[in-house]
């Protein structure tokens, strides 16, 4: 009955359980978990040689020499691969076999215990956890290499404040031998002054279990010291809590030096711009003024706060606020230099003429706007009182340098006439006075010098107005900003586009103050007759014909004129198109005089309404 139910009992053991007796070793007792493990039923006296099932056949002479010896064996994890469906692996299982003699009384062996206990899920996490082991290892290995690499030292601290691991660059860096004591020997490599700092804030960074991030001088192994970074981050372990810390340390003497400098230039640099007597500001990428020196608060008698962000453009006058605006949002947007001359309120509310230039730089911080309010009111109204006196005279010039001219134009024909009379007269006349032949030489050296002296009139004519200037190779736009400059009131006053375009014909050889005024005329003629529905646009272009004569054309989109025959109204003197704008109808008189004295001549085609161009021949052909 025992027997029994000890049969029932290993029947249903999750082990594998079989009984192999005599020297063949033959099956007699099998559980259900050993028939799992051979893979198939097996048959009670049925030996194992000749039903080995899924025992691999070094066990099997394993059993063999057990048998024989009759000394137990015990393999740990031995793999039996199940059985598998057809065209798959078979599955490997892992089982720790025991192999244990049996005898009756104190005979001999007459045969085996065979149990087989499952063990693949322990083996597989073992294998798993081995691999793991090994991934670690090489993972801990390329850490380490590159924390031994990189320009850096790096550490580990635990939670009492001592070095469980620094990099070999902490021993280069400080010069110590790596016997030395670490926790012994750093603090005292820290600077005297920064070293009470230094600990309280890691002892502080343990004790709160958060990382830290300063800095402070070490020590070098030259005896320098140098500014490090230190930084550094808790490794947390259940509950939350700090065991160690790991960081590095990052040399940064350089960089703070340079910030260093760099704070000490721009603070001189702010000291110099609030010495200035000029109003001087700062403005953001998006045009937005972040800083004014101390001049402009002195000279708007407003704070800084009060000026804000677009404080400048607020202090112009009211009519020219809108205007400054639009341009100042065109530069921000196209990065152009900025430049223009307003009205600025001063502090006791009286508007001074100002030029107000801003000009971006970019560099790796990005672009920002550098701007300067300079004070040009008393040059302002002394070249507007010296402009009045010199368009008076000027004019007052020009209305003698007319009726000199005309004057000894108009008086050589009578001359011509009395002369032509006067030897009519010797001709055919005859005198019964002795004294006939020295009033005939009388009057011929009165005529003479008549002749002589309209000529010298016309010669001082023409001197006067530059005619005979010397000449001198000239570079044409050189000449010609020299020229806008001096009409760069009326150019951004009208908005005017002036395109010069002297790539065909850079160079001409002439008189300087004949090509300045020449160019003069033309510009300021344009700019004069715009057309005041649209803003004005000069196009200046040189160039060179198929016989090698230089030749220049100013094209504008202004008002334009009638132009009923040859030679063109515009080019006699006191002739006028446009009544209703101011001139005295000379100046193009004189541009065709002076381009004619020097061998060329001025060419006019003009439709109303659509602009007028001008075409200048140096020389003639």
């Amino acid at each position: 009955m025992r027997e029994q139910q000890l049969q029932d009992i290993l029947q249903h053991m999750p082990a594998g359980v079989a009984t192999l007796q005599g020297p063949e070793l033959c099956y007699g007792f099998v559980n259900e978990a050993m028939h799992t493990v051979l893979g198939a039923p097996v048959r009670e006296g049925q030996p194992v040689a000749e039903h080995p099932g899924t025992i691999p056949a070094d066990l099997l002479e394993v059993m063999q020499q057990v048998f024989q010896s009759g000394r137990p064996y015990v393999a740990k994890a031995y793999c039996i691969p199940l059985p598998a469906a057809e065209g798959k692996k078979p599955t490997p299982r892992y089982f720790d076999v025991a192999l244990e003699p049996v005898r009756e009384g104190d005979g001999p062996v007459s045969g085996l215990l065979l149990f087989a206990v499952d063990v693949t899920a322990q083996e597989e996490a073992r294998q798993k956890a081995h691999h793991l082991s090994i991934e670690t290892r090489r993972l801990d290995t390329r850490l380490r290499v590159l924390t031994e690499t990189v320009p850096q030292i790096t550490f580990t601290v635990d939670a009492a404040g001592k070095y469980e691991y620094v990099s070999p660059q902490w021993y280069y860096f400080t010069g110590q031998p790596p016997t030395a004591d670490l926790n012994a020997i750093w603090p005292l490599l820290i600077h005297p002054d920064d070293r009470l700092r230094v600990l309280y804030q890691s002892d502080s960074a343990r004790a709160a279990g958060i990382g830290w991030s300063y800095e402070y001088r070490l020590r070098r192994h030259d005896g320098q010291y140098r500014w490090l970074l230190s930084r550094a981050l808790p490794e947390l372990h259940a509950p939350d809590q700090a065991v160690f810390w790991h960081g590095a340390l990052t040399e940064i003497h350089d960089q703070r030096e340079l910030a260093e400098a760099l704070r000490r230039g721009e603070a001189e640099l702010r000291f110099l711009a609030d010495s200035i007597p000029e109003l001087i500001w700062t403005a953001t990428a998006e045009g937005f003024i972040d800083y004014y020196n101390e001049y402009t608060a002195e000279y708007s008698g407003l704070t800084k706060e009060e000026l804000g962000p677009t404080g400048w453009i607020n202090l112009l006058d009211p009519s020219e606020q809108a205007g400054a605006a639009r341009r100042w949002v065109t530069s921000i947007a196209s990065g152009e230099p900025y430049e223009g001359l307003f009205r600025m309120r001063r502090h006791d509310g009286r508007y001074r003429w100002h030029i107000i230039r801003a000009r971006q730089l970019a560099d790796e911080r990005g672009p920002r706007w550098f701007g300067t309010c300079t004070d040009v009111d008393d040059q302002h109204r002394l070249r507007e009182v010296l402009q009045t006196q010199y368009d008076e005279l000027a004019r007052t010039n020009r209305d003698l340098d007319t009726f000199v001219y005309t004057a000894s134009h108009d008086l050589k024909q009578p001359v011509l006439n009395l002369r032509g009379l006067f030897e009519e007269l010797r001709r055919t006349a005859s005198f019964n006075d002795p004294e006939d032949k020295k009033i005939v030489g009388m009057v011929d050296e009165a005529l003479g010098q008549l002749d002589a002296t309209l000529l010298e009139l016309a010669a001082t004519v023409q001197d006067q107005r530059g005619l005979s200037a010397p000449v001198e190779t000239l570079d044409l736009r050189s000449v010609a900003d020299e020229v806008l400059l001096g009409l760069r009131v009326q150019v951004q006053e009208s908005e005017a586009v002036v395109d010069l375009d002297f790539s065909a014909a850079p160079t001409l050889t002439y008189g300087r103050a004949n090509l300045r005024s020449i160019l003069h005329n033309l510009f300021s003629n344009a700019l004069k007759f715009a057309d005041p529905e649209r803003p004005p646009h000069l196009q200046v272009r040189s160039a060179v014909t198929e016989t090698g004569q230089p030749v220049l054309t100013v094209q504008d989109n202004g008002l334009g004129m009638e132009l009923p025959g040859r030679p063109a109204p515009v080019f006699q003197p006191f002739a006028r198109q446009h009544p209703h704008i101011a001139g005295a109808g000379v100046g193009m008189y004189l541009v065709q005089r002076i381009i004619a004295s020097r061998g060329g001549h001025l060419d006019v085609t003009s439709k109303v309404g659509q602009g007028t161009t001008f075409t200048v021949h140096w020389f003639e052909n």
